[in-house]
């Protein structure tokens, strides 16, 4: 017997217009997408939502996304989580996601609750900061941006993340992806 999906209110995303399934942290996502643009100067179109992430692991393709990346002068600079929980919880998937997500570590990663922030650098997996006044604002990326070099990630290190990644993404259980029914 299939089981029938929940019936759930929908949202109109604030960067997209799309109509999206209210689930989850997506109440979360929706205050912070307005904060990027509201408080910390960034268009709609330096971001990106539910941003596809696709790799193998042996014979395996995991398909997932990401929840928020902000690009500026068309680089990826940020990857954000937005959860409806513990922060400290999914610091090490979204530094993984930062990690995979392109051909280089894409520099910072953010897990946040829409009210308070974790600021990660990806490549040190180091906190820099806490608080929804340390995500950077766009003129801030883009400073930080000259004076950084993006890397890629070690490629011995490589597999070891991508399961990382896999074990926190299995425990993503409201998210628009899994709402139909097996």
């Amino acid at each position: 017997m299939l089981e029938e999906p929940k019936p759930y209110d929908t949202l109109t995303d604030y960067v997209t217009g799309n109509d999206v399934p209210n689930i989850g942290a997506e109440e979360n996502r929706q205050r912070v997408e307005r904060f990027l643009v509201e408080t910390k100067g960034y268009s709609r179109d330096d971001i990106e939502v539910n941003v596809d992430i696709t790799f193998a692991i042996g014979d395996e393709e995991l398909r997932s996304n990401v929840d928020l990346v902000v690009s500026v002068h068309g680089k990826r600079s940020m990857v954000i989580k937005c959860v409806p929980g513990s922060l400290v919880s999914r610091q090490r998937e979204t530094l993984a996601a930062a990690r995979l997500l392109d051909s280089y570590q894409i520099p910072f990663s953010v897990v946040t609750d829409a009210k308070d922030a974790d600021l990660l650098d990806t490549v040190t997996g180091q906190v820099l900061d806490q608080g929804m006044d340390t995500i950077p604002s766009k003129e801030e990326i883009i400073q930080r941006m000259k004076e950084m070099q993006v890397q890629s990630f070690p490629e011995e290190r490589l597999e070891r993340e991508k399961i990382i990644f896999r074990s926190y993404d299995e425990m993503n259980i409201n998210v628009q992806r899994k709402l139909t029914s097996k």
